[in-house]
């Protein structure tokens, strides 16, 4: 056998080789069928035997799939117990509820959503983490975290069976230090055209959105900068260097925190949130509190 063993493939041959069946195994997992098919074909090119064959309409383990799964279940069972160590079991304290947040999000977005979750009573630590939403939806897969908070839907292109949980949405402001807020003021949103503007780059959802915008009302402005952090963005708007927008439901807290001015209001282009599960219907309280408040907050801007 290589060396260099991929434990994500052995956890799916253990799974099939548990559940009987690669049907089984991709209600258990979340995942496709064909994901599941072809992660096995990858670790028996890599043992270098079958670890299944046909047996009718269905499969079954081989002696050699026998003897992997004997290290298996040992690998695995050890993994479990160190995971409920590690994440809070009765004896080790409290539990952890784990959130990847899409890097796209600003920061008091993901506060106001979060927030919730910290006043219920049960006995629970949150882990909040941020990245490329490929990324935290590869970790929700293969159960490293409990849920997934993102400006755009999971959808079957990426092989994982999740649930998209519609938590609101949010129009969009445009900003601007005080001493050229006014001058674009007028006549907006018309007086974007040529304007110096600070926008995400096109990694956002939310920027192919206001793009899309643009070139139905035949608005053109000058891009003078594109930025992948959003407290970035603010920091040159703040500065003076170029109008920008945020979601419509955090600009107190953009005008106060950045001192600039509001210039106006889009509320054609529009920001969703979401909140990914591998459950049809959330259950974990933390998560509960976090869907229930986001929809109050949310879902009239």
């Amino acid at each position: 056998m290589a060396n260099d063993l991929n434990y994500k493939h052995l956890h799916y041959f253990w799974t099939v080789a548990n559940e009987g069946s690669i049907a089984k195994a991709s209600e258990k997992l979340h995942i496709t069928p064909q994901t599941i098919s072809g992660q096995l074909s990858a670790l028996q090119e890599r043992v270098g035997t079958e670890l299944f064959r046909k047996s009718g309409r269905g499969i079954e383990i081989t002696d050699t799939g026998k003897l992997v799964k004997t290290y298996a279940d040992e690998i695995f069972s050890l993994g479990k117990e160190l995971s409920e160590m590690l994440r809070g079991s009765p004896n080790f304290g409290s539990v952890e509820f784990i959130v990847s947040v899409a890097s796209t999000l600003p920061k008091t977005i993901i506060y106001k959503m979060l927030a919730p979750s910290l006043q219920i009573s049960e006995d629970f630590s949150l882990i909040c983490r941020s990245g490329p939403v490929e990324t935290n939806l590869a970790e929700l897969a293969i159960h490293e975290v409990d849920m997934v908070l993102s400006d755009t839907p999971v959808n079957s292109d990426l092989g994982i069976k999740a649930y998209n949980h519609f938590l609101g949405e949010s129009h969009i402001t445009f900003f601007a230090d005080p001493s050229i807020a006014a001058q674009f003021r007028d006549n907006f949103p018309q007086s974007l055209d040529s304007a110096p503007v600070l926008l995400p780059t096109k990694q956002y959802a939310i920027r192919h959105k206001f793009d899309r915008w643009c070139e139905d009302n035949n608005i053109y402005p000058n891009i003078k900068a594109q930025f992948d952090d959003n407290a970035i963005l603010k920091a040159f708007g703040q500065a003076g260097l170029g109008v920008f927008f945020m979601p419509d439901v955090i600009k107190e807290e953009v005008c106060h925190n950045f001192n600039v001015e509001i210039i106006g209001s889009l509320l054609d282009v529009k920001q969703r949130y979401y909140a990914i599960t591998l459950e049809r219907k959330v259950k974990h309280p933390a998560a509960v509190a976090i869907c229930d408040t986001a929809k109050e907050t949310f879902i009239s801007y």
